[in-house]
């Protein structure tokens, strides 16, 4: 009778204590996202230094080469200017650079200790991927958005209501970037050697994906250097988010004169590239380094 009135007693702090063990994997994804979002608003150098960086770029080349670039008369694109050419660029510029090096607090929750405690909680993997992730992607899309408002104050666009398209083809494009980056910042343990791959990675990345020079209409006459730039430009998954973004802004007429692939072709290449990062991120993590043992 003593063990059973033992028991009686326990069972309700033991049903206490297996009701708050049980797995809450979305309240985890959520506490990591507002997580990200937190540390990133706190630093306010960082938040000015995102979005001031882009914009100056914006402004600079805008400037300085608005003279001496020029796009075809073909299509009803002549008279575009260099500076509204560079708006989907620098809207890449933005969601590249913040997507990518949001990721690297998990080089810094790895070396606090952190990442660890979440590897031993009673979540599946993919949760902290999902928060991760996402908490990056929102970090990325929130600078994006405030250049594009602020590019279409002064430039203009075809209508108000693709903006609404731009964010959600940018939100896909932030997820695979945001991916791509915890899939490479997984395996590593010191931040230098994440910069290091990333400046390596990042402007080839930016620079192949038609934000500065569209991809080379190929012709009879051209060389085996525009081939091969042709069809680097073609397998980056960044050319088609930044082609989608053009067509949005600048209407279909440009999108006719510069060969854009569809709108359709580029939303499908852009979510399918979130999904495989995605896919890598969660399966990257099953997988420990040294760092991860300490």
């Amino acid at each position: 009778m003593h063990q059973t009135a033992a028991s009686a007693t326990n069972s309700p702090a033991e049903t206490s204590v297996r009701t708050a063990v049980v797995p809450r994997p979305w309240h985890a994804s959520a506490a990591l996202c507002h997580r990200e979002l937190v540390r990133f608003f706190r630093q306010r150098n960082r938040v000015i230094g995102a979005i001031g960086q882009p914009v100056m770029f914006w402004l600079l080349f805008g400037a300085g080469l608005d003279q001496s670039f020029r796009l075809s008369s073909s299509g009803g694109a002549a008279g575009q200017s260099f500076r509204e050419y560079y708006i989907p660029g620098t809207l890449a510029l933005i969601v590249l650079f913040t997507a990518i090096f949001a990721t690297i607090s998990i080089i810094e929750d790895r070396r606090e200790g952190f990442l660890q405690s979440v590897l031993v909680a009673p979540v599946p993997a993919w949760s902290m991927v999902l928060g991760k992730v996402a908490g990056g992607s929102l970090i990325a899309i929130a600078q994006a958005v405030v250049f594009l408002v602020l590019a279409a104050a002064i430039e203009g666009v075809s209508s108000y209501g693709a903006l609404i398209h731009v964010t959600a083809l940018l939100l896909a494009s932030a997820v695979g970037l945001t991916g791509l980056g915890f899939v490479l910042a997984w395996r590593m343990d010191s931040t230098q050697g994440f910069h290091a791959v990333m400046s390596v990675l990042l402007m080839p990345m930016w620079l192949l994906s038609g934000a500065f020079f569209p991809v080379p209409v190929l012709g009879p006459e051209a060389g085996w250097g525009q081939w091969v730039l042709a069809g680097v430009m073609r397998v980056n998954p960044l050319t088609y988010a930044v082609a989608g973004v053009r067509q949005l802004l600048a209407g279909p007429q440009l999108a006719e004169s510069l060969r854009l692939p569809s709108l359709a072709v580029c939303w499908g290449v852009t979510v399918a590239f979130a999904a495989v990062m995605l896919a890598l991120s969660a399966r990257v993590t099953r997988v420990r380094i040294q760092g991860d043992l300490q």
